[in-house]
């Protein structure tokens, strides 16, 4: 039987701000958000009996998934969509800040979309009413996202970045709710997009901007999680390293290195030191 197949990248905050605390008790965020060349490998087999399929390094510790999720509100949606079978190859580790889940859920609506060109699903409502990430998992390319998350506006002509991604074992599920507890953030004011992007000329100018703007999370998830600030001490510590901070929520951080070759031997080095940790070399950006 004929299948469709989605890349699943992971997501990148290389930039994250927290504007306010909104009267629902969700957070105003803005954030400049790019992909790594790194991911799940989601596969739809439509036509078949419905139903979702974990398998690789990361499955045996996925519980109940946004996946499953994605494909009851599909089909809610519209009763007449082709759904069928999803087959997902976790690669990326569960609850590390770099949007897995929603990545899956996003792949399975472009696959589904795919399959579906003549329906007339709300595709970006169905995404944003998923969870925070889906939006621009959906969109799949480098975007500034605003308000939770269901605001996104691609950006272009960013540059790639070589990068190491260093996620500790061990993170709760969960974990993004007790993050944001520990903040203390005025009322958010009226949503409205952010200022443009200026021009990056090379990647010196793009890490600047990331240096000045960084991660407003990142303390709060430091002491939720020790070992997060670990993992982001022990990638900043390398000589090579340009520039390290937090994804998201964490616990993954990401190293920044000036080629891949650099990037590669780091994330070597890192394996030798910590074993147990996941460590990947990679390209970020479009």
């Amino acid at each position: 039987m004929a299948f469709i197949t989605e890349r699943a990248r992971a997501k990148i905050n290389l930039t994250l701000r927290v504007l306010g605390r909104r009267a629902d008790g969700y957070h105003a965020l803005e954030s400049l958000i790019v992909f790594a060349d790194v991911g799940d490998e989601v596969r739809f087999v439509p036509g078949s009996e419905r139903g979702v399929h974990m398998s690789g390094p990361h499955a045996a510790i996925t519980g109940g998934n946004l996946v499953d999720v994605a494909l009851e509100r599909l089909a809610a949606a519209d009763p007449q969509l082709i759904l069928g079978r999803v087959e997902v190859q976790k690669q990326l580790p569960i609850a590390a800040g770099i949007g897995g889940g929603s990545a899956d859920a996003a792949a399975v609506l472009r696959a589904v979309r795919r399959c579906n060109p003549a329906s007339t699903v709300d595709w970006g409502a169905v995404a944003a009413a998923l969870g925070a990430d889906v939006s621009v998992c959906l969109a799949d390319r480098s975007a500034l996202v605003w308000g939770v998350g269901e605001h996104v506006e691609p950006t272009a002509n960013l540059p790639r970045l070589a990068a190491v991604l260093v996620c500790p074992p061990g993170a709760p599920l969960g974990k993004t709710k007790q993050v944001f507890a520990r903040l203390s953030v005025p009322p958010a004011g009226p949503a409205h997009p952010p200022a443009p992007l200026p021009d990056f000329p090379d990647a010196a100018a793009l890490i600047a901007y990331m240096r000045g703007f960084g991660n407003d999370l990142r303390e709060a998830a430091h002491a939720a999680m020790p070992a997060s600030a670990a993992a982001e001490a022990a990638l900043a510590a390398l000589p090579d390293c340009l520039y390290a901070s937090l994804s998201g929520a964490g616990p993954t951080s990401y190293g920044i290195f000036a080629d891949a070759a650099l990037a590669g031997a780091a994330a070597a080095k890192l394996r030798a030191r910590h074993p147990d940790w996941w460590i990947v070399a990679t390209v970020i950006g479009d």
